[in-house]
């Protein structure tokens, strides 16, 4: 009796062969590959070309076609997705009288933007104007605004100057007068004029209790002589000095001082002390 043969199965698993992946592991990879490709075939459909720029904001040194003129050349060409909106505001803010700007996309092939305008609130050593928080954004300029108050001082002292301007004339205002000139010399001593050409000097130390003294003692005085003073000099310990313009006739001499004493009634301060000629070099007869 022959043996028997082992019976063989009807199916048969080939084992794969050595380094190559198993079709199902490559089905993933093909798929895990087209995504990406997807992506960039959808963004680029995106990255379509800028036709529109839309600007916005009150113009009054600035105007939209030199906006347009500047996105045009801070885009150079890119497309929509491509287009770096950091760049492109910052060439608008580069553009004098710019304040700040904001850029956004704007589907399906614009920019918008939005511009604000520096305002000027003085001028700077003739030539260049500060906005409210002293920063100097445009200089030279050849025809200042007449009615901008002339700052002026050392390099880098612009937003200190500008604070003082806008502190000082928020108490002035009330009384009618405007400060047209603030200065800070290189010694480090104060002096500022009002409209009616009137030099008001504080010194280089206590500034902030002078020009309280002036506005409790002196400026009662100005507001009702303006035409006739030339100058008020607030460096005295106790008092001040006032210099009259030349050939006025109500006024025997050129420069006279006053002392200023508490709790005394404000007519009681228009009594003459001692006539006294006035500091010489800005210094004697005064602590400066």
């Amino acid at each position: 009796m022959w043996p028997r043969k082992p019976k063989r199965s009807g199916r048969h698993r080939a084992s794969p062969r050595a380094g190559q992946p198993p079709r199902r592991i490559a089905r993933r990879a093909i798929a895990l590959a087209a995504v990406p490709a997807a992506l960039l075939a959808g963004l680029w459909a995106l990255n379509r070309p800028i036709l529109t720029v839309t600007v916005t904001g009150r113009f009054q040194h600035v105007t939209p076609p030199q906006i347009e003129r500047t996105v045009a050349r801070a885009v150079h060409g890119a497309g929509l997705i491509t287009v770096s909106l950091t760049d492109v505001r910052r060439a608008i803010e580069a553009l004098p009288w710019v304040a700040c700007a904001g850029v956004q996309r704007a589907w399906p092939h614009g920019l918008d933007v939005w511009v604000r305008e520096q305002h000027a609130a003085a001028v700077w050593d003739g030539d260049g104007l500060l906005n409210a928080r002293g920063v100097l954004f445009l200089s030279p300029v050849h025809a200042p605004a007449p009615g901008l108050a002339r700052l002026s001082g050392p390099k880098g002292a612009q937003a200190r100057l500008m604070r003082r301007f806008l502190a000082m004339q928020k108490r002035l205002a009330p009384s009618g007068l405007a400060i047209t000139a603030l200065s800070l010399d290189a010694s480090g001593a104060w002096r500022f004029a009002l409209s009616d050409r009137i030099t008001v000097r504080l010194g280089r130390s206590r500034v902030e209790d002078r020009f309280d003294r002036f506005m409790s003692a002196a400026l009662g005085i100005v507001e009702r002589r303006a035409a006739a003073i030339s100058y008020v000099d607030m460096r005295y310990t106790n008092g001040f000095a006032i210099g009259w313009r030349e050939g006025d006739p109500k006024n025997a001499t050129a420069s006279e001082r006053w002392h200023a004493r508490p709790a005394v009634p404000s007519g009681l301060l228009e009594r003459l002390a001692q006539p006294a000629p006035g500091p010489r070099g800005g210094q004697e007869g005064c602590d400066a």
